[in-house]
């Protein structure tokens, strides 16, 4: 049993990498090591600054006295979801270790990964003061127009070129390929990543099942009853308050399980998904009607 244990837990550490690969969103977690902890738990705190402009210069009085102010920006952690599963000990043993051997790794793939995707695409396109744009994109040419609108707007707004990434649903970048291929090459090779996003993760807004409630005992996430599918986004990584801070796998033995003779896992996942104050211009959200 001690082997067979040692085997789950080796499984379970390879969690972080099943999640890295499914999860679309991880290429913009941030540098948890840049923010501070808040006074209070569940928080965080950012540190801003802001200046005064350059004034004229005098021959006779020299230099005008300019303020700074140092102030800082408080967030609240907004994602803590978890799940607990038994699998008997016997229906392990008859699948040959099959049954809990494959739970971990599928449950990140296909429910941890999906769900974090779609968090964080709906905390973003709901936010106040991103770019926005609704309409209808039906071929190549006007994706490719709308993705030069929203670069533009991102352009006048100061955002910097680099580390822009652009998250688009799978079927418009392929409308895209059927457009000249040095034309949509050259937009989206402007990108410093461009990723295909599923539909059903590309929502304008989402519903946290509760796990408990009647008729959300599933868990998981659904559509919204306002959500609006979602085209493509642009995304400034160094907007982004994205954060996986605090993650738990682990497994209990049936010889430690003291409720069942079964193989208990256990899933927690708590994290932030939020746009810095000032920097809300690095976000363009292009939805449908």
């Amino acid at each position: 049993m001690a082997n067979t244990l040692a085997k789950f837990k080796k499984y379970t550490d390879k969690l972080d990498e099943v999640y890295q690969n499914a999860a679309i969103t991880s290429v913009l977690d941030g540098d948890g090591s840049l923010v501070q902890m808040g006074a209070n738990a569940g928080e965080m705190i950012i540190p801003k600054i802001s200046m005064d402009g350059l004034a004229d210069y005098s021959r006779n009085g020299g230099y005008v006295a300019g303020d700074v102010t140092l102030s800082s920006e408080t967030v609240n952690f907004n994602y803590d979801r978890g799940r607990v599963f038994t699998v008997d000990a016997m229906d392990n043993e008859e699948t040959a270790g099959a049954a809990f051997g494959r739970l971990a790794g599928e449950f990140v793939r296909t429910k941890v990964a999906p769900e974090m995707d779609a968090f964080r695409f709906a905390a973003y396109a709901t936010h106040d003061g991103i770019g926005k744009k609704t309409g209808e994109l039906t071929g190549g040419s006007d994706v490719l127009a709308a993705l030069l609108e929203g670069q533009n707007v991102m352009d006048d707004a100061e955002v910097p070129e680099d580390q822009r990434y652009l998250f688009i649903s799978s079927g418009l970048y392929n409308l895209i390929l059927n457009v000249d291929t040095i034309t949509s090459k050259a937009v989206l090779d402007s990108f410093e990543k461009v990723v295909k996003v599923p539909k059903s993760r590309f929502y304008t807004e989402i519903l946290l099942q509760d796990g408990s409630t009647e008729g959300q005992t599933e868990g998981g996430f659904i559509k919204g009853d306002a959500a609006k599918q979602i085209n493509f986004m642009i995304i400034h990584k160094p907007a982004l308050l994205q954060y996986p801070k605090h993650t738990v796998n682990k497994i209990i033995a049936p010889q430690d399980n003291q409720t069942s003779d079964g193989w208990k896992f256990f899933y927690r996942a708590y994290g932030l998904a939020e746009i810095y104050e000032n920097k809300t211009a690095g976000i363009y959200l292009h939805s449908k009607a």
